[in-house]
């Protein structure tokens, strides 16, 4: 059992009651009758309060591993018992991982490294081999997102016509899923025995990844009706009779920007109506971001053309396996677990380098 000594120690190392106390001054203040007079201040405070609590949570999670660790150690050498050492060498283990977690977080102090993302996946030239490769990245995505305990709900997707995917827009909803995900952004190369080709020779595909911050409703981006062009038409691919044989898919066209989004992976043309807009919202707020921060020209970098020369990461199935990142050079050959969401090493070693 935990002493209550040994917590409260590790509390106050970590300030832990200063900085609920911090978060209580804030929280009174909600409570004044013009709090929300100004509404982007309040917005703004409610920010604060909600990312400071989170930060203590993570805090309060180190102290108590930390104390816990303090005990079995003192356990482990009074009985001298190796069962206890063991236990000890895992929970050291433990709380370096998160020690390390809240740390990179930390590092990710971009105003929107925080939100939620939408991610996107288009093949390359090649047809249905580059189609396949954008599916299986697709799978490796949403395992990835699975591990990390973030939602994800696809938007819209573009089957292929014998294989795989055109395209695909997957909404990804996590505290620091756009921090994580941009590290993403690039052409994704594939080297492998083609299962398509009869003669089973070996082919490249390229696929490529963008990754935009997800604008949520304390960001605040006015769009004008008259701007939009709102396009009707019936989905394509599996889906059921009624998504087929409607016409539920919605295609928007932002006029002054030439912005074309569409979504129709709901049956009511009103849910694809309103997942189309809220993907519009991030590619504008994204737009306004690149010109108001001059940040054009790096972003453009990222969205080369999809084939030889430009890609961030190969991933090679044949005559060897290996996955290496041609940014930060951290390669490994255990691609089946790379293929089924093991990506941390290269995004933390990517963004370690950028940031």
């Amino acid at each position: 059992m935990l002493s209550s000594r040994a917590s409260k120690s590790y509390e106050a190392i970590f300030e832990i009651d200063k900085k609920n106390e911090e978060i209580k001054q804030l929280e009174q203040e909600t409570l004044k009758p013009d709090f929300w007079n100004d509404r982007d201040k309040a917005q703004q405070t409610m920010r604060e309060i909600n990312q400071r609590k989170t930060k203590v949570e993570q805090w309060q999670a180190l102290a108590d591993k930390a104390a816990y660790i303090d005990e079995i150690l003192t356990l482990s050498e009074a009985e001298q018992d190796e069962q206890f050492l063991a236990e000890v060498k895992s929970e050291i283990n433990q709380l370096a991982g998160l020690v390390e977690k809240v740390e990179f977080e930390n590092m990710l102090n971009d105003p929107d490294d925080h939100l939620n993302a939408i991610l996107t996946i288009h093949p390359g030239a090649g047809g249905t081999e580059s189609q396949d490769w954008a599916q299986m990245l697709m799978r490796m995505y949403l395992r990835w997102i699975e591990r990390h305990g973030f939602h994800s709900e696809i938007l819209d997707l573009q089957s292929g016509e014998e294989a795989g995917i055109k395209s695909v827009t997957i909404e990804v909803q996590g505290e620091y899923a756009y921090g994580y995900l941009k590290a993403e952004i690039g052409i994704h190369r594939l080297i492998r025995i083609s299962p398509f080709d009869a003669n089973r020779r070996r082919h490249t595909s390229f696929a490529s990844v963008f990754v935009y911050p997800e604008v949520n409703n304390e960001i605040e981006i006015v769009i004008n009706p008259n701007d939009l062009r709102i396009d009707t038409f019936r989905a394509s691919g599996a889906g059921g009779q009624h998504v087929n044989k409607t016409s539920s898919a919605v295609r928007i066209t932002h006029l002054p920007t030439g912005i074309v989004v569409q979504c129709q992976s709901e049956r009511s043309q009103h849910m694809n109506r309103e997942n189309a807009m809220k993907i519009l919202m991030s590619r504008l707020y994204q737009k306004k971001k690149e010109e108001e921060l001059e940040k054009m020209q790096e972003l453009e970098k990222s969205k080369k053309e999809i084939g030889w020369g430009n890609q961030i990461r190969s991933y090679v199935f044949h005559p060897y396996n290996l996955v290496k990142d041609h940014r930060t050079k951290i390669e490994t050959s255990n691609i089946q677990n790379v293929m089924d969401g093991d990506l941390d090493a290269f995004i933390h070693a990517y963004l370690k380098q950028t940031i």
